[in-house]
């Protein structure tokens, strides 16, 4: 379980850089340059990512139950995970989804998290789930704040093409469906439909 807690502290913390210490962050990005800061952040954050699913995998070999969630939500979170993909597609194509929702990638994190929180009830998911539930809400409160603080005081509004909705609508569920019918199972050790 240690190395589940260590990565969650190294990945998502090398995430809240910018929600507890932007103005450090600015600094260590004129310091080092742009390409410096990202290749740093990017090694902390696969060293994270590499102990996050380590420990998740070792955690599982000797669960640690905390409660024992109703069938039903095996379906509900189902249900929650069919946006997540569309989401996670609209945040990279542009359009009225991502103009709407203005944060796609965080929403499709908060919805993620919360579909496996919902389906899961042992320690190390909750451990993993949560702490990804709260990185999210946390910043996107952040993000808010700092766009308050802005001399126009809104983040910028990526306008994009409509086609672009129609398309991570489409792409989103496609993977959605390969996804849950196909890749789950192999990759997550948990088939979602049975």
């Amino acid at each position: 379980m240690w190395a589940l807690v260590l990565g969650l502290v190294i990945f998502l913390g090398a995430h809240s850089v910018a929600i507890v210490a932007p103005e450090w962050r600015l600094r260590q990005m004129e310091l080092r340059g742009e390409r410096g800061w990202k290749s740093l952040f990017s090694v902390v954050s696969f060293v994270g990512l590499g102990l996050i699913i380590w420990g998740y995998g070792q955690a599982r070999l000797d669960p640690v139950a905390v409660f024992s969630p109703p069938v039903a939500m095996r379906h509900v979170a189902a249900l929650l995970m069919a946006p997540v993909f569309v989401l996670l597609a609209a945040a990279h194509l542009p359009g009225r989804i991502s103009a709407i929702i203005q944060h796609p990638m965080l929403t499709a994190v908060k919805f993620w998290a919360l579909a496996h929180l919902l389906a899961n009830g042992m320690l190390a998911d909750l451990l993993l789930f949560g702490g990804f539930l709260a990185w999210a809400v946390a910043d996107r409160i952040s993000v808010k704040r700092r766009a308050r603080l802005e001399i126009d005081g809104a983040a910028p509004v990526r306008q994009g093409k409509p086609v672009n909705d129609v398309l991570a609508v489409a792409l989103g569920l496609v993977v959605y469906v390969v996804f849950a019918l196909w890749l789950h199972g192999p990759l997550m050790g948990v088939r979602p439909f049975g």
